[in-house]
Protein backbone atom coordinates (compact mmCIF):
# COMPACT_ATOMS: atom_id res chain seq x y z
CA UNK A 1 0.00 0.00 0.00
CA UNK A 2 2.70 2.64 0.76
CA UNK A 3 4.39 1.34 -2.62
CA UNK A 4 1.30 2.71 -4.76
CA UNK A 5 0.73 5.96 -2.34
CA UNK A 6 4.45 6.48 -3.19
CA UNK A 7 3.97 5.68 -6.97
CA UNK A 8 0.81 7.81 -7.16
CA UNK A 9 2.75 10.64 -5.16
CA UNK A 10 5.74 10.63 -7.57
CA UNK A 11 3.46 10.49 -10.79
CA UNK A 12 1.56 13.53 -9.56
CA UNK A 13 4.27 15.40 -9.04
CA UNK A 14 6.63 14.79 -12.31
CA UNK A 15 3.43 15.05 -13.94
CA UNK A 16 3.38 18.62 -12.77
CA UNK A 17 6.72 19.88 -14.52
CA UNK A 18 5.72 17.89 -18.07
CA UNK A 19 2.08 19.33 -18.03
CA UNK A 20 3.14 22.89 -16.71
CA UNK A 21 2.91 26.02 -18.83
CA UNK A 22 6.32 27.40 -19.56
CA UNK A 23 7.47 29.39 -22.00
CA UNK A 24 9.30 28.47 -24.96
CA UNK A 25 12.18 30.38 -27.10
CA UNK A 26 9.72 31.63 -29.43
CA UNK A 27 7.60 33.26 -26.86
CA UNK A 28 10.12 35.29 -25.09
CA UNK A 29 12.53 35.67 -27.88
CA UNK A 30 10.61 39.52 -28.30
CA UNK A 31 10.80 40.11 -24.81
CA UNK A 32 12.61 43.39 -24.83
CA UNK A 33 12.26 47.29 -24.49
CA UNK A 34 11.53 48.39 -27.73
CA UNK A 35 12.06 51.84 -29.36
CA UNK A 36 12.70 53.57 -32.51
CA UNK A 37 15.95 52.28 -33.13
CA UNK A 38 16.89 48.94 -31.58
CA UNK A 39 20.51 48.27 -32.24
CA UNK A 40 20.10 44.80 -30.83
CA UNK A 41 23.23 43.69 -33.22
CA UNK A 42 25.13 46.67 -32.07
CA UNK A 43 25.64 47.46 -35.32
CA UNK A 44 25.45 51.46 -35.09
CA UNK A 45 26.99 53.78 -32.67
CA UNK A 46 25.23 55.69 -29.26
CA UNK A 47 24.76 59.16 -31.45
CA UNK A 48 23.44 57.28 -34.65
CA UNK A 49 21.05 55.54 -32.84
CA UNK A 50 19.92 58.90 -30.68
CA UNK A 51 20.02 60.64 -34.90
CA UNK A 52 18.16 58.21 -36.50
CA UNK A 53 15.77 57.88 -33.52
CA UNK A 54 15.06 61.71 -33.12
CA UNK A 55 13.93 61.48 -37.33
CA UNK A 56 11.98 58.88 -36.77
CA UNK A 57 10.37 60.52 -33.78
CA UNK A 58 10.04 63.56 -35.78
CA UNK A 59 8.08 61.52 -38.85
CA UNK A 60 5.75 60.12 -36.27
CA UNK A 61 4.86 63.69 -35.08
CA UNK A 62 4.47 65.07 -38.65
CA UNK A 63 3.08 62.28 -40.72
CA UNK A 64 1.48 60.30 -37.60
CA UNK A 65 2.81 56.73 -39.08
CA UNK A 66 5.61 55.19 -36.59
CA UNK A 67 8.35 52.94 -37.67
CA UNK A 68 10.70 51.25 -36.08
CA UNK A 69 14.01 49.65 -37.24
CA UNK A 70 15.95 46.56 -35.50
CA UNK A 71 18.61 45.23 -35.94
CA UNK A 72 19.40 41.78 -35.01
CA UNK A 73 22.51 38.59 -35.49
CA UNK A 74 20.58 36.27 -34.56
CA UNK A 75 16.72 34.93 -35.47
CA UNK A 76 16.88 31.75 -33.64
CA UNK A 77 14.71 30.09 -33.30
CA UNK A 78 13.47 30.98 -36.68
CA UNK A 79 14.93 30.25 -40.06
CA UNK A 80 13.42 32.95 -42.06
CA UNK A 81 14.12 36.59 -41.55
CA UNK A 82 10.26 37.23 -42.91
CA UNK A 83 8.62 34.87 -40.41
CA UNK A 84 10.99 36.60 -37.88
CA UNK A 85 9.90 39.98 -38.96
CA UNK A 86 6.10 38.69 -39.03
CA UNK A 87 5.73 37.71 -35.55
CA UNK A 88 8.12 40.50 -34.29
CA UNK A 89 5.14 42.98 -36.02
CA UNK A 90 2.45 40.81 -34.35
CA UNK A 91 4.52 40.65 -30.55
CA UNK A 92 4.45 44.58 -30.70
CA UNK A 93 1.04 45.19 -31.74
CA UNK A 94 -0.48 42.64 -29.48
CA UNK A 95 1.45 42.15 -26.20
CA UNK A 96 3.80 46.13 -26.47
CA UNK A 97 0.75 47.68 -28.02
CA UNK A 98 3.24 49.36 -30.28
CA UNK A 99 1.56 50.26 -33.72
CA UNK A 100 3.87 50.51 -35.91
CA UNK A 101 3.41 51.43 -39.23
CA UNK A 102 6.70 50.05 -40.82
CA UNK A 103 9.31 47.32 -39.12
CA UNK A 104 12.40 47.73 -40.32
CA UNK A 105 14.55 44.06 -39.52
CA UNK A 106 18.24 44.15 -40.70
CA UNK A 107 20.81 41.33 -39.85
CA UNK A 108 24.15 42.23 -40.52
CA UNK A 109 25.22 38.82 -39.74
CA UNK A 110 22.41 37.04 -41.97
CA UNK A 111 23.07 39.97 -44.55
CA UNK A 112 19.33 40.12 -44.42
CA UNK A 113 17.15 43.26 -44.64
CA UNK A 114 12.99 42.83 -44.32
CA UNK A 115 10.66 45.41 -44.29
CA UNK A 116 7.10 44.88 -42.41
CA UNK A 117 3.86 46.67 -42.00
CA UNK A 118 3.39 48.27 -45.34
CA UNK A 119 -0.49 46.77 -45.44
CA UNK A 120 -1.48 50.12 -43.91
CA UNK A 121 0.03 52.80 -46.23
CA UNK A 122 -0.68 50.96 -49.83
CA UNK A 123 -1.84 54.62 -50.79
CA UNK A 124 1.34 56.71 -50.17
CA UNK A 125 3.75 53.77 -50.51
CA UNK A 126 3.75 50.79 -52.65
CA UNK A 127 5.73 47.67 -52.71
CA UNK A 128 7.81 48.43 -55.70
CA UNK A 129 8.55 51.68 -54.16
CA UNK A 130 10.04 50.26 -51.03
CA UNK A 131 11.65 47.91 -52.72
CA UNK A 132 13.39 50.85 -55.50
CA UNK A 133 14.29 52.54 -52.04
CA UNK A 134 16.15 49.44 -51.05
CA UNK A 135 18.51 48.54 -53.30
CA UNK A 136 18.81 51.60 -54.83
CA UNK A 137 19.47 53.71 -51.66
CA UNK A 138 20.28 51.02 -48.54
CA UNK A 139 21.67 47.65 -49.86
CA UNK A 140 25.14 50.01 -51.53
CA UNK A 141 25.85 51.61 -48.47
CA UNK A 142 25.12 48.57 -46.32
CA UNK A 143 27.60 46.47 -49.07
CA UNK A 144 30.20 49.21 -48.33
CA UNK A 145 29.92 48.37 -44.78
CA UNK A 146 28.17 51.84 -43.63
CA UNK A 147 24.48 50.76 -41.68
CA UNK A 148 24.10 54.08 -40.49
CA UNK A 149 23.94 56.12 -43.91
CA UNK A 150 22.09 53.34 -45.24
CA UNK A 151 19.46 53.19 -42.64
CA UNK A 152 19.46 56.80 -42.79
CA UNK A 153 18.92 57.24 -46.81
CA UNK A 154 16.40 54.35 -46.60
CA UNK A 155 14.41 55.89 -43.95
CA UNK A 156 14.29 59.78 -45.55
CA UNK A 157 13.29 58.38 -48.74
CA UNK A 158 10.25 56.27 -46.93
CA UNK A 159 9.52 59.65 -44.91
CA UNK A 160 9.36 61.50 -48.45
CA UNK A 161 7.08 59.48 -49.47
CA UNK A 162 4.71 60.04 -46.54
CA UNK A 163 4.55 63.47 -46.21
Amino acid sequence: MKKIFFIIALSVIFSNSFFAQTKTGTQNIFEKKYDYVNDFEKILTPKEVQTLSATLKSCETKTGHKIIIVTTSSISPYTDLSDYSLDLDKYLNGSLKIDASIILVISKQLRQIQIRGLDKLRNKLSDKEVESIVSTFVIPELKKGDYYKGLQEGTDRIIKKLE
